[in-house]
């Protein structure tokens, strides 16, 4: 079995801009620290809107989609899943609010881990909930011709439990290393994470909500007020080419972690730098209503809604949004998407 240890994050031998991208999040870090403890209405606004999207992109990932509508129904609990795919979602809206809710009198331990996983899982009547896998699983690609090969092969069965058991040690030994930075060392545990694959289903899910746990728990928690999970579903390809790249030889103890570290620090540095400009354009009096509704709509990277924009500014009536997407619609500076109550803008390319 594969032997769990961090002690290479010591020598502090790291790619230039691994370094920059780090020191550009604790910049963001400690503003954002600064503001919370002034604009509460704010970022409770923000964590609402997030929460949403949390729940939407986590499950999208894996092909697990619903209408927004429902989406917003189920994680505001106005409603029960209606079939296989909104039960997955209600299951992850939970685990989600363990972690937002408990994170600081939670730990990174087995207990932890299996207790996530059957919440998630809770709403499926999923047998194996709580419990790690029973039989090997395999990691299948697809080339062009639909020809399917093997790409990795995780953890067997029969090694999951101990290998979880030495993951946390491993984790409990460098958290406590005081020449081991933190930041670096989440990503490389959620990676191994990702290799044992300890369940048969919702591996993926489980990994996203671990990421959120340990960075909440070492004061990152950008992703609870700006998405960490639709991040990364914005650029999913560089996320599985990344898992793919330092997943080479990980078996024998001989992969490179940095290409997942990078995008991994990437996303929660889009994390950051988004919640940096959303705190700016709620936040600036300066500026003109219909300033702040244009740059709200513009800097999106995803479409949103009239009622998204109304959660952003909650200062601005639905009114005056509903003439400013009107004038940029018919200026072409955005576009409408949907029709009705599903209706979306986005920059018009």
């Amino acid at each position: 079995m594969r032997k769990f240890s961090y002690s290479f994050l010591e020598n502090g031998v790291l790619p230039a801009d691994l370094i920059n991208l780090t020191s550009s999040i604790y910049s963001f870090k400690t503003a954002s620290n600064i503001r919370k403890d002034e604009f509460k209405k704010i970022f409770t606004e923000l964590e609402k809107i997030a929460k949403v999207q949390s729940v939407k992109s986590s499950n999208a990932i894996e092909g697990i989609i619903t209408t927004d509508k429902r989406i917003e129904e189920i994680v505001n609990q106005s409603s029960k899943p209606l079939n296989h795919n909104e039960a997955e979602i209600a299951g992850y809206r939970d685990a989600l609010n363990i972690i937002h809710l408990e994170y600081s009198n939670l730990d990174f331990t087995e207990e932890t881990i299996l207790r996530l996983h059957e919440v998630m899982m809770n709403y499926t009547t999923y047998e194996n909930a709580g419990k790690y896998k029973t039989n090997d699983n395999y990691i299948i690609e697809e080339d062009e011709e639909g020809n399917r090969k093997l790409r990795f092969m995780p953890t067997s069965a029969k090694e999951t439990p101990e290998a979880v058991k030495q993951l946390v040690f491993a984790y409990m030994e460098a958290r406590g290393n005081s020449n081991i930075n933190q930041l670096l060392l989440v990503p490389c545990v959620i990676l191994d994470f990702l290799c044992i694959h300890p369940f048969s289903d919702g591996n993926g899910r489980m990994s996203r909500l671990l990421s959120l746990l340990l960075l909440y728990k070492n004061g990152f928690d950008a992703g609870k007020y700006i998405s960490f999970e639709e991040q990364i579903n914005n650029t999913k390809g560089y996320y599985y080419e990344s898992l793919k790249q330092s997943s080479v030889d990980w078996e024998n103890g001989k992969n490179n972690y940095v290409p997942f570290i990078k995008n991994f620090l990437f996303t929660l540095y889009m994390c950051y730098k988004e919640l940096d400009k959303r705190f700016n354009i709620v936040n600036s009096n300066k500026v003109t209503k219909t300033a702040r509704i244009e740059a709200t709509v513009l800097n999106s990277l995803v479409p949103i809604s009239k009622a998204e924009i109304c959660k952003i500014l909650p200062d601005v009536s639905p009114t005056t949004v509903e003439v400013v997407l009107g004038k940029m619609v018919k200026s072409g500076s955005i576009k409408r998407i949907g029709a009705a109550s599903a209706t979306k803008y986005i920059k018009n390319n």
